[in-house]
């Protein structure tokens, strides 16, 4: 499973996070689960900046159920006083059959009147299992049987985000990921437009920009130049950009803030 820490810009300040495997009847509609659970002390706050992944999210909080479209900018969430939230990563084949326009929902979200989902896992909590159970099942009748788009969709999801084989050299260009996937970049465009809402040119750049920014902050002892390089920027100042545009700090600040 992917590094639960990526795209979590400051780890440390994390509430207690659950991530959970979907059970193999789900396997084809969510990524995973993540569960957050927090009990502050009066007065104490706890921001949660996020770069998320290029893919939508079903929410469910005590307050109601949401379906978060992709983002193209990091987030921001401040906590206080105790809650929780049960929230499911989509993958592509999912959304496409939760939402009829998903690039309608890129940086948006819409509610959900579903209550007795609402209800179900908040009976289930705070046992994460059990609930994210409730929300593997709802999807899986929602949804119903996945089709030969979804399924490509995924896979394409898969190639763009380097899910696959993550220790196999990263897919940078779209040609290479059309002819990976057998379909022209033309096909490749429009299906992501269809079931994701980005581009796929976009869901690579937050991709690099991810592994870029947990290489920051983890490995000190590379230079800004040389991440840049491994991770196909053009040069230090493109990565610097890329920072600077989405995250709002330069990658050397953002490194002495980790």
């Amino acid at each position: 499973m992917t590094d639960t820490t990526r795209g979590v810009l400051f780890p440390e300040r994390l509430p207690r996070l659950t991530r959970l495997a979907p059970p193999p009847a789900a396997a084809e509609l969510t990524a995973w689960f993540w569960i957050p659970q927090w009990d502050l002390p009066e007065g104490m706050e706890s921001r949660q900046q996020v770069l998320s992944y290029p893919a939508a999210n079903l929410v469910i909080e005590p307050d109601g159920v949401t379906l978060w479209g992709a983002t193209t900018r990091a987030t921001e969430r401040v906590l206080r006083g105790s809650g929780w939230a049960v929230g499911a990563l989509l993958r592509p084949a999912a959304l496409a059959r939760l939402s009829s326009a998903p690039s309608d929902l890129v940086d948006r979200f819409i509610a959900l009147d579903e209550q007795s989902l609402l209800a179900a896992v908040s009976d289930a909590m705070p046992d994460g299992a059990a609930a994210a159970a409730v929300v593997a099942r709802w999807l899986v009748d929602r949804v119903g049987p996945v089709t030969s788009e979804g399924r490509l969709a995924n896979t394409m999801a898969d190639v763009l985000m380097g899910v696959p084989a993550p220790t196999s050299p990263a897919i940078l260009r779209l040609d290479d990921a059309a002819e990976h996937l057998r379909v022209s970049v033309r096909t490749l465009q429009r299906l992501a437009h269809r079931t994701v809402g980005l581009s796929p040119a976009a869901m690579i750049r937050r991709r690099r920009l991810q592994e870029a920014a947990q290489r920051v902050r983890e490995d000190t002892d590379a230079s800004l130049a040389d991440i840049a390089a491994e991770l196909g920027y053009a040069d230090q100042a493109h990565l610097a950009n890329d920072f600077r545009t989405v995250l709002g700090l330069s990658a050397s600040e953002y490194r002495s803030r980790s």
